[in-house]
């Protein structure tokens, strides 16, 4: 499968998703970091992307997106933004929001 295609799946197929170096319990870098704890601090669950171990994903994501750099978080198909944004939007209370209205309802 190409990779803009497998990137596309991703993004459409989680409602909240985070590309970021290394893991929500092991960041690889500050931003990465500082955005996962934002997230986590709304309380819902999210998939994520280590694009250092997936190298095809690190080259091509900022073409998709047409942003350079990670973490880059993406909510129902959006791009929000990376680790500025995030930590913004975590501190006037925008993220927790937006992350709950597009978190998948328990049945």
């Amino acid at each position: 499968m190409d990779i803009m295609e497998t990137i596309r799946e991703q993004v459409e197929g989680n409602p909240v998703i985070l590309y970021m170096k290394g893991s929500p319990n092991a960041p690889q870098c500050g931003f990465s970091a500082r955005t996962v704890e934002a997230l986590m601090a709304c309380g819902e669950r999210f998939a994520y992307v280590d694009v250092l171990s997936n190298p095809e994903i690190r080259a091509n994501l900022p073409k998709y997106a047409n942003w350079p750099t990670f973490p880059q978080l993406w909510v129902n198909g959006e791009l929000v933004g990376g680790c500025d944004i995030i930590t913004e939007m975590h501190e006037n209370g925008e993220l927790a929001e937006l992350v709950k209205a597009a978190a998948p309802k328990a049945e």
